[in-house]
């Protein structure tokens, strides 16, 4: 059975979040732990017509992000990775710099230890040099930044197609085998 944490933060763009749970509920013998910053709740209600249980019923496990004692907080509790998605600059210039005062940020923080995957796809722009050398740090710590950026060789016709990309390249990062987006076949 494969382990992943889902983490989703304030951030615009809620519904990539979601749909990285939907696509993930659909990988047999996957449990999915989720935690769910309380500015993304409210993210979600801003961008979607989802409440936070409509999405909390897409993860086997909810967590609290306050609760730094839930078992994601310990490198003891094995996972096959971890995306954070959508993730806020704050998110991510906590984790590179392990400012552990969540589970959200711990749980990353205990990926990058342990050497697992994980997956930020940070939904910033424009980026200035701070934001450029926290992701390069992030980077160099081991974490894939994966920003929401659409591929268009697949002619996308709906907003669907493009946020479908994204999270299929996100899977595609955390090692998640999926058919979300019409792969690259060459001109």
């Amino acid at each position: 059975m494969a382990t992943y944490i889902v983490g989703i933060t304030g951030a615009s763009g809620t519904i990539y979040g979601v749909r990285t749970l939907q696509a993930l509920s659909r990988v047999e013998g996957a449990s999915i732990h989720l935690v769910m910053s309380a500015q993304a709740r409210q993210t979600l209600s801003l961008e979607t017509n989802m409440t936070p249980a409509d999405v909390e019923q897409l993860a086997d496990h909810v967590h609290d992000p306050a609760n730094l004692a839930a078992p994601l907080s310990s490198g003891s509790f094995r996972t096959d990775g971890m995306i954070v998605v959508p993730c806020s600059i704050k998110t991510a210039s906590a984790v590179a710099y392990s400012i552990n005062d969540n589970l959200l940020v711990r749980s990353a923080d205990v990926c990058l230890k342990e050497r697992r995957k994980l997956v930020m796809v940070v939904r910033e722009t424009p980026l200035h040099v701070g934001h450029l050398r926290t992701l390069t740090q992030l980077a160099e710590m081991g974490a894939v930044i994966l920003p929401p950026i659409p591929g268009f060789y697949s002619l996308p016709k709906t907003v669907d197609d493009i946020i479908n990309h994204t999270v299929g390249k996100a899977l595609d990062a955390l090692g998640v085998p999926n058919q979300l987006f019409a792969r690259w076949q060459g001109a």
